[in-house]
């Protein structure tokens, strides 16, 4: 089990821009793929961004492709989320999640291998 710890979020403006951070005390961290999801009231959680254990592939949703980024860095164990030129859509409960049941994998895996959670954080945009 990966245990992933977020931090960041907040509620900004229209146009703002916001990181989410996502780190690991597991040094396993580094062999997985990792991935971004959101979660809205009496919604499905959606998935927002993800990338291989190497960082080499990355892929976004249509919703926030050319918006945001995401990243790694598995010497420090931690993903990071920048969002910018952020939309009301945006706002969500954001989770970070680890690949799990994955390892290596240079691809984003179906959004079903994602096993171990962080505990969400709150992303509020207003106009």
């Amino acid at each position: 089990q990966i245990p992933l710890v977020q931090s960041g979020g907040g509620s900004v403006k229209v146009g703002d821009s916001l990181t989410l951070s996502c780190t690991s005390s597991e040094r396993m961290f580094s062999m997985y793929p990792m991935g971004w999801f959101r979660q809205t009231p009496g919604k499905e959680r959606e998935f927002v961004a993800g990338l291989s254990w190497s960082g080499s592939t990355t892929e976004y949703s249509d919703a926030v492709k050319g918006r945001f980024t995401v990243s790694r860095d598995n010497r420090k164990l931690a993903t990071t989320l920048l969002m910018t030129d952020l939309k009301p859509e945006d706002t969500a409960l954001y989770y970070c999640a680890s690949a799990s049941f994955s390892p290596f994998s240079n691809t984003v895996p179906a959004h079903d291998r994602f096993a171990d959670w962080g505990q969400g954080t709150q992303v509020t945009v207003s106009s």
